[in-house]
């Protein structure tokens, strides 16, 4: 049995995941509830959701930003951080914005078959030669397809349709 893809993703698709469902990611939020994919985080990454989920624009107050955290920890493993006693993993590329690495360094220390970010930054570093990624990165639109097999139609707006 092949086991289900590792996955890594950064906040701005957690909120549009949990916080804005948003209709072209159903495919994806329908295998993460189904357990067809493993979501992968670690204390750095859940801080830092945590702290993006209070700025203003998405107006959530406290209960709403526990809901949602505990919406998203209900899918998770959620990892350790690599202790000193862990062993040394290939140098990764340096993402210009060091509060993005993170999310780099989650998907190697877990495995990841892929990250799914919307960051230009990030996204840049899937075509890094000097230090390529264990691990494919991807936009969400390019993950499902990737995941799923699913093809978008100009008509549908976005929405997957199976092939």
């Amino acid at each position: 049995m092949i086991p289900p893809p590792r996955l890594v993703l950064d906040t701005n698709v957690v909120m549009d995941l949990f916080h804005f469902k948003a209709p072209p990611l159903a495919a994806l939020a329908k295998a993460i509830n189904d357990g067809a994919v493993i979501c992968l985080a670690n204390n750095s990454t859940l801080a830092e959701l945590e702290r993006v989920t209070g700025y203003p624009q998405f107006r959530l107050d406290a209960a709403g930003r526990a809901d949602l955290l505990q919406r998203y920890q209900a899918h998770l493993t959620v990892l350790p951080s690599p202790s000193a006693d862990s062993p040394a993993l290939p140098a990764l590329p340096k993402c210009r914005d060091p509060d993005d690495q993170m999310f780099l360094e989650l998907a190697q220390y877990g495995e990841a078959n892929l990250l799914i970010s919307r960051d230009n930054l990030v996204l840049k570093l899937a075509r890094a030669r000097q230090r390529p990624c264990p691990f494919a990165i991807l936009t969400p639109d390019a993950a499902i397809i990737h995941l799923f097999a699913v093809a978008f139609t100009a008509d549908s707006g976005n929405t997957p349709t199976e092939n």
